[in-house]
């Protein structure tokens, strides 16, 4: 399999060969144990495949609607540069706006264009709802998102703000190495994998060096893939570390399908707030400022909490927020243009429980 460890000592090096190639296209993302961002490479075959398969899992969702036009909101990336040529391949006039932007520019530019379809983050729509006075001024038709997971009882609440149905979202999931994976089938109620790949759920696989050993419920598996047209990517049997529950396959017009019915949470040291950050982004910050540390980091919802032990004070705290900002510098620029809420640091309290378990003892947990 290909697990992080492998891609830490194989893909993710300064001596990647595919770094010397022509006429590929890199993206950088969180980092790895010795620092350095990860860079992943897309051919223009990697390119035109994710093109297709993408835009035939919006045109699906979006056929008979008669929408017309599409903002794309989407923070940095891949799936950030490539949305305008997504929805132009559809029919759609498609824009898009800056993430470099504060979110007063974000709500006059939906006020002027009105889009029918917006495609955006769970975590930017959060804050795009709360900055608003009236969400359904936008006259959104159709949502489809992408980034960190959208539990179905936010989708509602997003939803009745926008004065839309729940129905009227579409929540995709997908990765920077492999592309789209997986999309929310409304008919089917279920996470549907996306063409060109070949999904396995499996319970036992190998943790990265700093991971915690996976504790599953008994419906939940790891999300392991291996793609039939990434080209510049090794994606035979990669470990994606996501968790997803209850993995089997469905019949979709006469045809089987892998599928699973959500995503519960992510293995190993990548997180996501806006953009992926490490565990060993965090870290360095904090080591930076106070030497050795335990350092818990928390997920609830669309935010991260970073908790540090030991007794750092208050000053201490808030130049390792600011700090840990830029240490993503597109995070950055994202809380400052409240975009994004701001990453919390606080001390850590050894008392704590979640989950039923100690707080002591996980490096990551969930809410």
């Amino acid at each position: 399999m290909m697990t992080a460890d492998w891609l830490e000592k194989h893909y993710y090096t300064p001596q990647q060969p595919l770094s010397k190639r022509p006429n590929l296209r890199c993206y950088r993302t969180s980092g790895t144990s010795s620092g350095l961002r990860k860079a992943i490479y897309y051919s223009e075959d990697d390119e035109l495949a994710y093109a297709e398969i993408k835009s035939r899992i919006f045109g699906r969702f979006l056929a008979g609607t008669g929408v017309r036009t599409a903002l794309s909101d989407m923070g940095t990336g891949h799936a950030a540069d490539t949305a305008p040529g997504i929805f132009a391949r559809i029919g759609l006039q498609a824009e898009a706006i800056s993430f470099r932007l504060p979110v007063e520019k974000h709500l006059e530019r939906l006020l002027a264009l009105r889009p029918n379809v917006l495609y955006t983050m769970p975590s930017i729509l959060d804050s795009l709802l709360r900055a608003a006075d009236d969400p359904k001024s936008w006259r959104v038709r159709k949502v489809i998102l992408v980034g960190e997971a959208a539990a179905p009882s936010w989708i509602a609440r997003s939803a009745e703000r926008l004065g839309i149905l729940p129905t009227d979202v579409m929540d995709t999931y997908g990765s920077i190495e492999i592309g789209t994976i997986a999309y929310y089938s409304h008919e089917h109620g279920r996470y549907l994998i996306a063409e060109g790949l070949e999904a396995e759920g499996l319970r036992d696989i190998p943790m990265p060096a700093r991971g915690e050993a996976a504790e599953l419920d008994e419906e939940e598996s790891v999300l392991v893939l291996t793609s039939t047209v990434r080209e510049t990517f090794p994606s035979l049997r990669y470990v994606t570390y996501d968790v997803v529950r209850d993995f089997r396959p469905v019949l979709v017009d006469g045809v089987w399908r892998q599928s699973f019915q959500a995503l519960v949470r992510r293995l190993g040291p990548e997180l996501k707030h806006g953009e992926k950050i490490s565990v060993y982004d965090i870290e360095e910050v904090v080591f930076r400022h106070i030497g050795q540390a335990i350092v818990r980091v928390e997920v609830s919802g669309n935010r991260l909490r970073v908790h540090i032990g030991g007794d750092p004070g208050e000053s201490t705290l808030r130049r390792i927020e600011l700090d840990l900002c830029d240490r993503i510098p597109e995070i950055g620029r994202m809380i400052r243009g409240k975009l994004l809420e701001e990453l919390q640091v606080l001390r850590l309290d050894e008392n704590a429980s979640m989950e039923g378990s100690s707080i002591k003892h996980k490096k990551i947990y969930y809410n």
